[in-house]
């Protein structure tokens, strides 16, 4: 599975990309869109929104992974990071990629251990496992983390939904005490 992890932001926003056989992590990508801050806001949105369609068709993911905003104390800061969250999920539903979204304290925890870990541990972390020779920048390491966090997740994810399938499979059969099919 090739997972894309976006870590959004309004000034920079965090892409990285790898591939996840198993419990076998490989490294493939990873970088950051670096938007003017002095273009009006629509044209910065639009920035992030065609940068990770190029992505997206350079690195031909399956799925993709997004942090979730999380409310600080300035409400304008949370609103413009939403609206950049909203570009990149968008440009992610036009290329057909199905999205999944972990908070910040998901994310860490699933890489570090720890949900409450500094930058610095996370990039330590992303650098250890994916066997990178340096350590990654702050935005690539935060969008590779929660690439990682995905391919950490989505296995007993998508067993968990079986298991549920299965069990829903069985109440369909099981009709008012009768087996019905």
């Amino acid at each position: 599975m090739r997972i894309l992890g976006i870590d959004p932001g309004l000034r920079r926003t965090g892409f990285g990309v790898i591939d996840a056989r198993g419990a076998q992590l490989q490294y493939v990508t990873s970088g950051t869109i670096v938007v003017p801050a002095d273009l009006p806001l629509a044209q910065r949105l639009k920035v992030i929104l065609d940068n990770i369609r190029e992505v997206v068709l350079a690195n031909a993911p399956n799925v993709s992974a997004l942090e979730k905003v999380f409310v600080n104390a300035n409400p304008a800061s949370t609103l413009l990071l939403g609206q950049a969250r909203g570009a990149a999920l968008c440009a992610l539903a036009d290329s057909d990629l199905l999205v999944h979204e972990y908070t910040a304290l998901q994310i860490k925890k699933s890489v570090v251990g720890n949900g409450h870990a500094a930058k610095g541990q996370v990039q330590r972390m992303v650098q250890t496992l994916l066997s990178l020779n340096g350590l990654p920048a702050a935005d690539s390491a935060d969008a590779l983390a929660c690439a990682i966090c995905h391919a950490h997740i989505s296995p007993m994810a998508e067993r968990l939904a079986r298991s549920g399938d299965l069990r829903a499979g069985r109440t369909a059969r099981m009709h008012n005490g009768r087996l019905t099919g």
